[in-house]
Order: C-alpha cells, then structure tokens, then sequence
C-alpha cells in the first residue's frame, strides 16, 4: 500500500532529508538515533499521555458547529485545539519535545516563534521543568504580537528580538540555528513545526497526531463511522495540519484542503502562499517548497498572520501537493478576516488568524450537504485582537 509518510532516510519523496553545517551534524544524528526509541518507550508515553490529559487539557472538543454548518451547507465539527492551556496546539509537541530534551541530557532549551504560541508554549514548559529558556522573535512579530511577548516574560523565558531580514519567523529560526551552532553539547532546540532537519518534520508530527488520533474516536462517537469527508487546516510551517492528517493521510476516502496564507493577494508581491509560490530547495536544513529568486534567494513572505508568515513549508506538505494528495488554498487576509468575524458571531468563538485561514477556505470548497467536514481551529484569537480591532473600525 502507497504510504505518504517518512521514509527511514527522513524523506518525503525528494522532499526532507538533513541539511546542517558540520557543527550541528552529531547533535542531528543523536535525535535521528533516539527520537523513535524514546517516544516509543512505555515509561515516555506513559508521562507524555499524564501530561496532556492532566497539564494541557486533552482530549479537545470536537464541536459541531450548527449554525456555520448551516452557513456552509454541509455538517462542520470543528476540533477546538484552542481550548488547551497555552491557547493553541503548540502544548502538544513542547511536552514531548522537552521530556525528550531531558532524556537526552540536555540542560538548555532555545525555540523559535512567529505568532508566539510556540514561544509560550516552550516557555510553559520550561517553567514546568525548570529549564533556562530563550526564544528568538522577529522584531516584527514582537511588535505585532506583544501579549504572547509579555506572557512568554512572565513565564520567564529570554525573548529575543531579531533584526535581520524581514524580522519575522524565518529569521528567528535562522537565529535560533546559530545560537544551537554555538551550543551544540547542552542546548536542545524545540521546532514548533514540521520543518528543519529529520527528525524534526516526523517527530512534530508525531507528537501532533494526538489530534487526528481523537478525532478518530470522537467522530466516530457523532457520525457512527472514524473518518470524515474533509479535513481542514491552515498551513505555514504545518504542524497542526500534519497532526490534523497524521492518522488519515494513507486513507483516500478522506479529501484533505490546507489554507495557505495568500496575504494581499498570491501574485501581489505580498504572500506567503508557499506551495502557490514557491520552487524547490533548501530552507533551515531541509530541501522543501521555497519562496525564491532566480539567483536562489529567499523571497521575504507576507501574511496579515504572524504564524502563517513563512517562505518555506514542512516536506511533508510539499509532498502531498505534489502528488496531489492535498488541496492547497491560497486565502488572502481579506478573507481571513471575513471568515474570522464569521465564525465570532455564529458561534461565539474568537479564532486566531492562523485558523481564520482555514475557516476562509470553507467557501472556496464545492461540499455535499452529507459531507462531514473536521476543521482544525489550530488556536484562539486573544494575541490578535489588535489586528481585529483594527479591521473591525475599517468596516
């Protein structure tokens, strides 16, 4: 049977595999030789599973949401991985990735972030675990998104604005690469999303697949049957969408739409609409989907979301658009914005822009009124109510 998960080499297809300087080659293979051994341990699953029950909240709801289905003409759940402590997905993989920094000796954590809630997310942890913690944030971003900033403070975490480039998340990683370049016998660095070097793209999405593997359950529990039509998620690096597909990829009665961020329009000059855009090549240690130049130079994105603002795109994404296992939607802020105030005045949610990305994607798909769509609303709203209030004035 055709699967459409990683290889043994960390490839998906011609796309992921390891790119890292000289220096960081040890620590790479270290986590390619443990990752699978420690997440399959018994006593690991065991305090991972405690972790997410007890500390993040889980299982997520998977909540029908009524009067947008009847907006949508087709019955929508949506799984309310909003609804975990730190407000997002993110607390999925900083457990599992921090439990797995301490087996492996390590005694210090660096992230990156864009929108901030996998910045929050590991600084939560690391107060947890009482481990030093610095984080690496487009200055842009720490502009844009200062309530995650400020939290991430509290928490006690080192935020640390970056300058270069476009001063968003492509640069914070590219940061936080050099700082674990400097670092490579104690620091352990946590990548919120299915990008980087293997193992990181596999290892994300294992630790993410707690969301398809609930939804397995609880759609059975409200449909009579473990699968839906659709399933919906919004797309930068991706990791909730690899968590949302991760138990359904290899099964092809499920249709699978991702939302990628079309900021002011694909062909504006202004979008982070990698698959749309982008040419293949290598981006922070794997060869991916990259937006570029003729001469190989990464082209700086655009989004109106800070999580969604990315030239690159996790491998795995790659793959499933090229082998037309995905639907890939451009949805420009705009529409972002529509669908964001769509669903706070049907249903009495506040979704984060990433989110509202894939709820904008509802109206670009042609649904049966029997089809049965899970969208996954990946975090909320509460670090962008600026941009909210904003638009909200304009209307």
């Amino acid at each position: 049977m055709k699967t459409y998960q990683v290889d043994e080499n960390g490839y998906y297809g011609r796309f992921g595999g390891s790119y890292v300087p000289e220096i960081l080659y040890r620590c790479v293979k270290d986590l390619q030789e443990r990752y699978l051994v420690e997440l399959g341990s018994a006593t690991f699953r065991q305090e991972y599973h405690r972790l997410l029950r007890d500390y993040a909240g889980r299982p997520s709801p998977l909540y029908h949401a009524a009067r947008l289905s009847d907006r949508t003409g087709c019955k929508v759940y949506l799984k309310r991985e909003d609804l975990n402590h730190t407000g997002a997905h993110k607390i999925n993989n900083t457990i599992g990735q921090i439990l797995l920094a301490q087996r492996m000796g390590k005694r210090r954590i660096i992230a990156e972030t864009g929108a901030g809630q996998h910045g929050v997310a590991t600084a939560t942890v690391c107060a947890l675990m009482d481990m030093p913690c610095v984080v690496y944030m487009g200055r842009t971003d720490v502009e844009r998104q200062q309530p995650n900033v400020q939290r991430m403070q509290m928490l006690g975490a080192t935020v640390i604005p970056v300058t270069s480039g476009n001063m968003t998340l492509k640069d914070a990683t590219s940061e936080a690469i050099r700082d674990w370049c400097c670092h490579p016998a104690d620091t352990f660095y946590i990548i919120g999303s299915t990008v980087g070097p293997h193992p990181y793209p596999d290892m994300v999405a294992r630790l993410q697949s707690v969301i398809s593997e609930e939804i397995k359950w609880q759609i059975r529990e409200k449909e009579g049957r473990d699968y839906p039509d659709y399933l919906i998620a919004c797309v930068g690096g991706g990791s909730n969408a690899a968590g949302t597909i991760y138990h359904y990829v290899d099964d092809e009665r499920v249709k699978i739409v991702l939302a990628e961020a079309g900021g002011k329009g694909v062909c504006s000059g202004m979008s982070a609409a990698t698959i749309r855009l982008g040419r293949e090549g290598i981006i922070h240690g794997a060869r991916t989907l990259v937006m570029q130049n003729d001469d190989g130079q990464i082209e700086e994105p655009y989004s109106i979301s800070a999580g969604l603002d990315y030239p690159g795109i996790g491998p795995v994404h790659a793959y499933l658009s090229e082998q037309k296992r995905a639907d890939v939607l451009a949805v420009d802020d705009d529409e972002a914005l529509a669908a964001a105030f769509e669903l706070t005045r049907l249903e009495g949610i506040i979704p984060a822009l990433e989110s509202a990305h894939a709820l904008g994607a509802l109206k670009k798909v042609r649904f049966r009124p029997s089809d049965v769509v899970v969208l996954t609303l990946s975090g909320r709203g509460d670090k962008d109510m600026d941009a909210y209030i904003r638009a909200f004035i304009k209307q």
